[in-house]
């Protein structure tokens, strides 16, 4: 039998809830699939400051790469806010993400039929949306230096190489081909020295991909873009905080960003994750919605493991709860047949996926 190791991180807020789910559905996927998951538990956020004082234990780093692949649910909350910013739960997911140098941060959008009346934005914009935002997560103004703050003046930097660009554009093209071979890659070159080293690394691997069509687009055209025309986009390739916004924006295309998950890759690790945050508003009620951290386990299962039959039986149980008009109370006012818990989405997900 198959057998992978997952290392689990929970984290805060609703990050248990929904990654509780996730591993209901992942063992009803590997059992119907023949292969087995063994999990190991750790701790990163404001669990990790909680229980150790450090935000990304060492325990943590070295014991995530020891797994398979990172299953990640949520982390932060106002309980936090006031720690020095090293000490904050965002600090331990960066120092995360920079360990295990995974710097392909993949975040799909897709509209269900079902749900395209939930979105702020005419069913005629959104329907039949389906893109790809591939974001370079561990360069940039996130982690350049020089940066300081001595309470008169801050400055952070933004800085990438060559071989940065070149890596995470070889990830968006290699995934244009097996889409509809369309890259738009965005930048603001018109007045970032850093954008135009970008835009023109970008060329170069174009050049190794003539059937995919490249495209570039300044970062404020494109975010009106998103909203004015989003179907025009298959691949969109950015770097770290364009990405971050963008993909924030083109999350709220489906409606509820607690459908949409993401997963972020390098070349030796993997970490998976839906978009949203901790919501430590609603932790403990049982209403979250815990498809993103569901989809996110399909896209680990893909990516990952290469465990594609498990993968699709999860996108096809998630597509058959919705169109049954089972719903979470995010998504209630929409079609809405029978409002589930956190809990019961996330067994019949599971029922409906070992099938």
């Amino acid at each position: 039998m198959r057998s992978y190791k997952i290392a689990l991180i929970k984290g805060d807020g609703i990050g248990p809830e929904i990654i509780e789910e996730a591993v209901k559905v992942l063992d009803a996927v590997s059992f119907s699939e023949g292969f087995e998951l063994k999990y190991e538990e750790y701790l990163l956020g404001g669990a990790a400051i909680d229980a150790t004082g450090d935000p990304a234990p060492k325990e943590t780093l070295e014991g995530v790469k020891k797994a398979d692949a990172v299953l990640f649910g949520a982390i932060g909350g106002e309980k936090w806010d006031s720690l020095p910013r090293q000490k904050r739960p965002e600090t331990g997911l960066l120092k995360l993400r920079k360990e295990l140098q995974v710097f392909a941060n993949l975040r799909p959008v897709t509209v269900y039929d079902e749900l395209v009346n939930a979105s702020t934005l005419k069913p005629s914009v959104i329907e039949g949306v389906d893109l790809m935002v591939v974001r370079e997560l561990i360069g940039g103004i996130y982690f350049g230096e020089p940066r300081g703050n001595d309470g008169q003046k801050a400055f952070n930097t933004m800085v990438y190489t060559k071989s940065e660009v070149i890596r995470i554009a070889k990830v968006a093209f290699e995934i244009a081909m097996k889409r509809n071979k369309r890259v738009c890659s965005v930048d603001k070159a018109n007045v970032l020295d850093v954008s135009q080293l970008w835009r023109d690394t970008v060329e170069e691997v174009a050049k190794e991909y003539p059937e995919v069509m490249l495209s570039h687009m300044y970062v404020d055209n494109a975010a009106m873009q998103l909203i004015r025309d989003p179907k025009q986009f298959d691949v969109i390739l950015t770097g770290n905080i364009f990405g971050d916004i963008l993909s924030d924006e083109a999350s709220m295309l489906s409606g509820s960003i607690g459908l949409l998950p993401s997963a972020s890759i390098g070349e030796k690790y993997g970490l998976y994750e839906p978009i949203h945050g901790s919501a430590p508003d609603i932790a403990g009620q049982g209403i979250s919605n815990p498809i993103a951290a569901i989809a996110s386990a399909a896209m680990m299962l893909r990516f990952a493991l290469n465990e594609e039959g498990a993968a699709q039986r999860i996108e096809r149980a998630i597509k058959q709860v919705l169109h049954e008009g089972y719903r979470t109370q995010d998504l209630s006012a929409y079609d809405a047949k029978e409002i589930c818990s956190t809990s019961e989405i996330g067994s019949i997900i599971a029922n409906y996926a070992s099938k």
